[in-house]
C-alpha cells in the first residue's frame, strides 16, 4: 500500500500508478485520489511501484503543468531543451554572469547546460544584433522559428496574443480557449469577453442568424 505524504490516505500501488499516469497525461497536477483531498503527491516517494525512466517522465510533466504556460521557458539548445520558468531563468543568468542588463536585451543562460541564448527570440544569443535588427536579417529567415511561422501563415493557423502558441483547429467551434486561458476568435484572432465574440466575422453572424430562425 501507498501512503500520500501529507494526508496519509492510503492506496495499493497498481491504483496510484495508474491515476498518477492518467492525470499527468492530461496536463493535471497528481493529487490524492481521495475525493475532496488536495495533498499532493511527491514523485521521489513513488519509487516502489514507477519505473526510474517513468519516475522521471512524470516528474518533468508535473513540473511543465506547475509552471504557467506564459512563464514557460524551454532552452532552444536541441540537446538540452531543459524547462525552466521565465523567473528563474532571469535569476540564474544574473547570479551567474553578473550582467545588469540581462532584463533589456532578453539575453539568458540556461540553468542547465549553461547555453546563453536569447529569451525573446527563442534562438541562440545573437551578441551583434538587436532582436528587430536578428528577425530581419538572413539568419531569422533560415530558422525553425520562421519556417514554423511561414507555414503558419500558408495553414492561416492564429497565434494567441498572450502566449504566442500557434493554434490549428481541426474541428470544432471557432471560438478558441488557448491552454494558457486566453479566449479568442479562430478566424481574426479579435479577444472573446464576457462570453461573446468582439469582432464581426460572418461565422458569428450566421450563427445568430441560425439561432433566430429556430427560435
Amino acid at each position: 500500500m501507498f501512503s500520500v505524504d501529507g494526508c496519509r490516505h492510503r492506496f495499493c500501488f497498481s491504483c496510484m500508478k495508474q491515476h498518477m499516469e492518467a492525470k499527468v497525461l492530461n496536463g493535471m497536477v497528481v493529487k490524492c485520489p481521495r475525493e475532496g483531498c488536495k495533498a499532493k503527491v511527491n514523485i521521489d516517494s513513488c519509487g516502489k511501484f514507477l519505473e526510474p525512466k517513468l519516475a522521471e517522465v512524470l516528474s518533468q510533466r508535473m513540473k511543465e503543468s506547475s509552471i504557467p504556460v506564459t512563464e514557460k521557458v524551454y532552452c532552444p539548445r536541441p540537446r538540452c531543451s531543459a524547462l525552466m520558468s521565465k523567473s528563474e531563468v532571469f535569476k540564474y543568468t544574473k547570479s551567474k554572469t553578473a550582467y545588469i542588463a540581462a532584463d533589456k536585451d532578453g539575453f539568458r543562460r540556461c540553468m542547465k547546460c549553461h547555453y546563453s541564448f536569447c529569451i525573446n527570440c527563442k534562438v541562440p544569443r545573437h551578441f551583434d544584433m538587436t532582436c528587430n535588427d536578428y528577425k530581419r536579417s538572413d539568419r531569422y529567415s533560415q530558422s525553425e522559428d520562421a519556417k514554423l511561422k511561414c507555414l503558419a501563415k500558408a495553414k492561416r493557423w492564429p497565434q494567441c496574443l498572450k502566449c504566442s502558441h500557434m493554434v490549428e483547429l481541426a474541428e470544432g467551434c471557432y471560438h478558441i480557449t488557448c491552454r494558457c486561458g486566453y479566449q479568442f476568435c479562430y478566424t481574426c484572432g479579435a479577444e472573446w469577453k464576457n462570453g461573446k465574440p468582439t469582432c464581426s466575422c460572418p461565422i458569428w453572424e450566421e450563427r445568430n442568424i441560425i439561432r433566430n430562425v429556430r427560435r
